[in-house]
């Protein structure tokens, strides 16, 4: 029986340049480079729901691509403007989507600072989570988080997990008191990774 020739390795990864293949990939305007030989350790998670505490429709998609009808509902017009973005999007189904190449620096953290270095965009890479800040998670949600933090993990030298409220305290409350910091870490056994809390 004569055997097939196996794929490229390039075509084997899980990656394409800094684009994970199983991602739903969302183009955004609203990145830059990353100063140059800066090591990428860090993860931080996010909470978002467009408008707030509703979910499935394209709120977060037209946010992070600049294309959000400021008239569409009345929150969106407190957000005129806002120009954000974040590497991944968790959806409450568990669909990923991705905004910016890992490789780039997206605007997620804004004003942070972790282990005594500041502007955590230049280091971190940000995932959203479809939900409402100090809200409940879909399963579903975690296991695709895990799954992508296995992913990351394989690529860069992450180091840490935290959430935003961890990074810019005062200024950001999430994922809130409802995300499992403890069920993550109980998934991430194998990685050895600095949690927060």
């Amino acid at each position: 029986m004569k055997r097939g020739k196996a794929a490229p390795a390039a075509e084997r990864s899980p990656w394409r340049g800094g684009w994970l293949r199983e991602a739903r990939r969302v183009a955004s305007p609203n990145f830059g480079p990353r100063p140059a030989g800066t090591a990428i350790d860090l993860v931080v998670v996010h909470s978002i729901s467009l408008p707030p505490g509703e979910y499935g429709g394209d709120g977060v998609e037209r946010l992070f691509t600049n294309r959000l009808d400021p008239g569409a509902h009345p929150y969106f017009e407190t957000i005129r403007g806002l120009r954000v973005s974040a590497h991944f999007l968790v959806r409450r189904d568990g669909e990923l989507v991705q905004f910016v190449s890992c490789d780039q620096r997206a605007w997620h953290a804004g004003e942070s600072a972790w282990n005594g270095r500041t502007n955590c965009n230049d280091f971190s890479l940000g995932i959203e989570l479809e939900g409402l800040e100090g809200g409940s998670f879909e399963p579903v949600q975690y296991e695709r988080l895990a799954a992508t933090l296995f992913r990351l993990a394989a690529r860069y030298p992450i180091r840490a997990v935290v959430g935003h409220e961890h990074v810019a305290p005062g200024r950001k409350n999430d994922p809130g008191t409802g995300f499992d910091w403890a069920g993550l870490r109980e998934r991430l056994q194998p990685l050895w990774l600095d949690f927060v809390p």
